[in-house]
């Protein structure tokens, strides 16, 4: 059971891990700090929260556990701001989606509190934002990955494990560095190729007009476009060695499918659309979950 929550960060990914932990009955008080007033207060009459804090540290004064929901961007600076409010035995988590940088941040800015710090990435979310959105069963089924350190407590780790999992979800330890390889291949650029697949169209001459006649295809295709800009433009920032290493990888790919097509390689072009198609298959029998 956790005592207090300090919650700093009350949207989509905050909210929801907070309803989840109530639904569960597995935590008393939730006390959530947001920048913006009116989004604790929202997250308070939503129930996400118990009291709003004036402050990231009055927040997680005399909480056992704390999650930063911010964007990465801001890690750092919202480290800072609690670290005084963190005591040895308290569990400080983030939601962010890359970790080498987050990792750094915490080094900075937790200090000699730095072993109180788990990373976690919980593969949750939705192309909208905003506390209006959280729900309790957000990370059901989900997977959640945790990527210690050697300075990380090993009993927080456990403590982090069983907290998601009481949740729902499903975790997974691996390397900062093999998250943010993996997670720019399957998740950070996959955002990018949305990014820019609209934008592509959109530039064009008759771009609107192409719009007007797309069907559940291209809504499917497109979904993740729809994500919020300012999130995004950090995750990619922040991950850029490994955004840019996946991007080659991609553009070789595609280079080889436009010279099919240049060259009239009927034969070579099914056999590129057969492989692609078959590895998608085992993927989804699999029963992996899509990285948002």
């Amino acid at each position: 059971m956790v005592e207090q929550l300090g919650l700093i960060g009350c949207g989509l990914i905050g909210g929801s891990f907070s309803l989840a932990l109530k639904k569960a009955k597995l935590v008393k008080r939730v006390v959530g700090y947001s920048k913006s007033p009116s989004t604790t207060e929202r997250a308070k009459q939503l129930g996400a929260i118990d009291v709003a804090a004036p402050s990231a540290l009055l927040a997680v004064s005399g909480a056992d556990l704390v999650l930063i929901a911010v964007p990465v961007s801001a890690s750092e600076a919202t480290f800072k701001a609690i670290r005084h409010g963190i005591s040895d035995g308290t569990l400080v988590m983030d939601v962010g989606s890359t970790k080498g940088d987050v990792i750094e941040a915490a080094r900075r800015g937790l200090q000699e509190q730095f072993g109180c710090f788990v990373p976690a990435h919980p593969i949750a979310g939705k192309e909208v934002s905003g506390i209006e959105h959280a729900e309790a069963g957000l990370f059901k089924g989900r997977q959640v990955v945790l990527t210690p350190v050697k300075a990380t407590r090993r009993s927080l780790v456990q403590t982090a494990t069983r907290t998601w999992t009481a949740v729902g979800a499903d975790v997974i330890q691996m390397t900062h560095e093999d998250h943010d390889s993996a997670f720019a291949a399957v998740s950070h650029l996959p955002h990018l190729i949305a990014f820019a697949f609209i934008n592509g169209i959109a530039g064009q001459e008759n771009g609107d007009r192409f719009l007007r006649l797309a069907g559940p295809g291209f809504r499917d295709f497109s979904r993740i476009a729809a994500s919020d800009p300012a999130v995004w433009r950090d995750i990619l920032l922040a991950n850029r060695e490994q955004v840019l290493a996946q991007a080659r990888s991609f553009r070789e790919a595609l280079e080889s499918l436009e010279l099919m097509v240049a060259t009239g390689d009927a034969q070579g072009l099914e056999n590129a659309i057969e492989s692609a198609r078959r590895v998608r298959a085992q993927w989804q029998s699999g029963g992996a979950t899509a990285a948002d």
